[in-house]
């Protein structure tokens, strides 16, 4: 679904990272691995990217990153940078 936004993916901590930017100039950094929050149960971690790839902690998203996501709740955040 947001595949033409995916800018990079690395292999981290036993985990993955796929980082998106959107054309809004905001992106999104979210992983799964060892030590983020959720990682060794499966679930993912978000954080809001700004235009110079930085955590962004100052969007009505969230003032943090959000962790113990399904990839299902990825998704509905992933649209909600998209439109900010």
């Amino acid at each position: 679904m947001f595949r033409e936004y995916l800018t990079e993916t690395n292999y981290i901590f036993n985990g993955v990272q796929h980082r998106y930017a959107f054309p809004n100039g905001y992106g999104a950094s979210v992983i799964k691995h060892d030590y983020s929050y959720g990682g060794k149960s499966g679930l993912w971690e978000l954080a809001v990217l700004d235009n110079m790839g930085q955590v962004d902690s100052t969007t009505m998203i969230t003032n943090d990153v959000i962790g113990h996501l399904t990839w299902e709740r990825v998704e509905k955040y992933l649209e909600r940078v998209k439109l900010l």
